[in-house]
């Protein structure tokens, strides 16, 4: 078991607020860790293990998510802003109010998540899986949604790429 400043790397370690900026935890299986509000900015997460994990808070801007499983996790709030999330699993992830302004999240799975507030300003979300996914209040200003799947997804008071409403602009003409 490795341990990062006072954290130890490790299925449901206990680390609220821990500074892990830069960390190398590619691989690392974190799962049903509580990192509420951890620093993990620039961090290497690649195919890390984060399922049923609380990230509630933290700050992952910039970090190379890539083939991360966050399946399940409790993102409330996290900063994803620049981060990539190619390939990650976000299946079924409690995501209110997170920020993934500017973030990859080409070919993620997002199914069934919950994305209420989620702020995805200029992400490019390219060939995404959103079924079902909850887009209330939800702001894409400016997102990439080539090829997205949005079977089922759930609109109200969503804010469209081209800044209109889906109120007014149903599904934002997906």
């Amino acid at each position: 078991m490795r341990v990062i400043n006072g954290c130890s790397i490790e299925p449901f370690a206990v680390c609220p607020f821990a500074y892990l900026s830069s960390a190398d935890l590619s691989g690392a299986d974190l799962s049903g860790a509580n990192f509420f509000g951890v620093t993990l900015s620039i961090a290497n997460l690649s195919k890390a293990n984060l399922s049923k994990a609380d990230l509630s808070s933290a700050d992952m801007s910039v970090s190379n998510l890539s083939g991360a499983n966050l399946s399940g996790a409790v993102l409330s709030s996290a900063r994803f802003t620049g981060a990539n999330l190619t390939n990650t699993n976000l299946r079924g992830a409690y995501l209110l109010n997170a920020y993934f302004d500017r973030a990859l999240l080409v070919n993620a799975n997002l199914v069934d998540a919950d994305m209420s507030v989620a702020n995805l300003y200029g992400a490019n979300l390219t060939s995404a899986d959103l079924t079902n996914v909850n887009l209330f209040g939800a702001d894409l200003t400016g997102a990439s949604l080539t090829n997205v799947k949005l079977t089922g997804a759930r609109w109200g008071n969503t804010t469209c790429p081209d800044g209109s409403n889906s109120d007014i602009r149903p599904r934002c003409g997906f």
